[in-house]
């Protein structure tokens, strides 16, 4: 039986008592006379008894035994995912190392002088520049089948997973091309020889930081210029004079409207990210500062994708057919070193759910973990969540000041601080030494963005782990997770494929689904002309 009702549900009853005799009252010529008290008779007793049922079921007592039996099934289910995450976990870091597929394409790439190099002393390059190698037993395959090309002054588009060792790979062939020109006065140089763009501060950062060490042995100096800081130590930079400048479009179009930063004499320019680039709306900038460095110039582009509006650039302003090096697939790919974990929950479960995991991946709280969130409000929610139950987290996101972002990654990387909370800004290109595991609070806005964020884990040929939360509002990308996983040999849990797995067709930012995807390597249009006289 149902509890007693107050004062206040009493009267809710009443009211509802008055309204269904006020519907009955409305439809009694519909019903015969001789039924109608027989009907209200019948009636009222229902409608007590479905009240009742109702209130007993929306308010039940505090600890009672059906919240106990709902807290323990959830435990259960936790820990028996949980066990059979270990035991795949086992399987996956006894798989063999997988060799990537390289394809090379473009003009004149079958010739004997670009084939890809097997060890360092191949490449036939001065110790001074291979000084920063030195760690590294041989080259990664996009250094092994780019240096070739990008050494024999060839343009190049590079599009390889991340932690391939793509930093390199246009940093070496950079400081040759600097060697290369005349020394005559290049301690009085103040015009730079060679432009690396990023899309994120960080990314230009962690750019900077490996160019910075590479080009020491071979007196290569260089400048990062990125906003969010002072311009003083930056324009101080320039003025000394330096022979490499990576930056962010947005802060070095400004030095450059400033006459601060000239680049008439850069002859060796890398997009790296090309696509993220576009993608944050920065092609005007790119374009802008393109347009002042050299008509001749050699073009470097490295990307993840290859969507129409990189493409679009490259035919612009690279070689009608440059050389093209696509290691792995070309589609959308997952880092293969890397166990996929996805978990489909609702958004009260995942503050519980990320505890959990972190006390199972974070115990000793030494090993780097990095957690991902979509907005910047998040992070910080999270972040303060996680330090009032005693972890040690750190958080990098847009609201932050540069001085607060740049100390917390140091603390993260130095692993003063191994648990970070991250949005996407953190999510391409940075080179974090050892993250073991990812965990996707919150999934991503593409699949694209989803790739990158696990791959700041596994990298350098270790294993690592990304575990994801996927909810109802991200239904719509269930289609392309689930291509991702399969094609990485990863478990699909069914209740992700119960969203359905249909990818919804990209499209164009301009032309909408209406477009076709062009190679790189495509030849372009020919223009037809019409006479305009309608004479015979």
């Amino acid at each position: 039986m149902g509890r007693k009702l107050n004062e206040d549900e009493a009267a809710h009853f009443s009211e509802l008592e008055i309204s269904e005799k006020k519907n009955r009252k409305k439809n009694r010529n519909k019903i015969p006379k001789h039924e109608q008290s027989q009907t209200i008779e019948e009636e009222e007793p229902k409608l007590k008894r479905k009240l009742n049922q109702s209130e007993t079921l929306e308010d039940p007592k505090p600890n009672g035994k059906d919240s106990k039996k709902k807290k323990r099934s959830i435990a259960e289910s936790n820990e028996e995912l949980d066990a059979n995450d270990l035991i795949e976990r086992k399987k996956f870091e006894e798989r063999p190392v997988e060799v990537k597929t390289v394809v090379v394409s473009g003009n004149n790439t079958k010739e004997s002088k670009y084939a890809a190099l097997g060890s360092f002393s191949e490449a036939k390059l001065p110790d001074q520049v291979l000084e920063c190698c030195k760690s590294f037993s041989k080259p990664s395959p996009i250094q092994a089948h780019a240096w070739p090309f990008l050494l024999d002054g060839r343009d190049l588009i590079g599009i390889a997973a991340t932690g391939s060792g793509k930093t390199l790979a246009f940093g070496i062939p950079a400081l040759m091309h600097i060697l290369g020109k005349e020394k005559k006065n290049a301690s009085k140089r103040v015009n730079p020889l060679c432009l690396v763009l990023s899309p994120t501060r960080e990314l230009a950062q962690q750019i900077a930081d490996v160019l910075l060490e590479a080009g020491k042995s071979c007196g290569a100096r260089s400048v990062c210029l990125y906003g969010g800081t002072s311009k003083g130590p930056q324009i101080s930079s320039l003025k000394s004079g330096v022979e490499i400048v990576i930056g962010t479009p947005g802060r070095l179009r400004d030095l450059i409207e400033m006459g601060i930063c000239c680049l008439q004499e850069v002859s060796y320019v890398v997009l790296d990210e090309a696509d993220r680039m576009l993608d944050m709306g920065f092609e005007p900038e790119v374009r802008s500062i393109l347009s002042e460095t050299c008509t001749i110039r050699q073009m470097v582009m490295f990307s993840a994708t290859w969507p129409p509006s990189v493409h679009q650039l490259a035919q612009e302003f690279m070689d009608p057919n440059p050389v093209k090096v696509v290691v792995g697939s070309e589609d959308l790919a997952a880092n293969h070193d890397v166990m996929q974990i996805v978990e489909v929950l609702d958004d009260r479960s995942r503050d519980a759910r990320l505890v959990t995991l972190l006390e199972k991946y974070h115990k000793s709280q030494s090993n780097r973990v990095l957690v991902f969130v979509l907005y910047k409000k998040e992070a910080s929610r999270v972040e303060s969540m996680l330090q009032r139950k005693g972890w040690k987290a750190v958080s990098v996101h847009g609201d932050k000041a540069q001085r607060d972002r740049t100390k917390a990654l140091s603390l993260f990387k130095d692993g003063i601080c191994p648990l970070m909370v991250a949005t996407d800004v953190a999510a391409r290109g940075l080179d974090i030494p050892d993250v073991e595991v990812v965990i996707n609070y919150s999934f991503p806005l593409t699949t694209e963005d989803y790739v990158h964020r696990i791959g700041r884990t596994g990298r350098a040929g270790k294993k690592g782990v990304a575990h994801t939360f996927f909810m109802q509002e991200n239904k719509g990308l269930a289609g392309e997770l689930v291509n991702v996983l399969r094609e990485a040999g990863q478990i699909v849990p069914e209740s992700l494929t119960r969203f359905g797995t249909h990818v919804k067709k990209k499209e164009s930012k301009l032309y909408g689904a209406h477009f076709k995807e062009v190679s790189a390597d495509a030849p372009k249009a020919k223009k037809t002309t019409f006479d305009n006289s309608d004479e015979e």
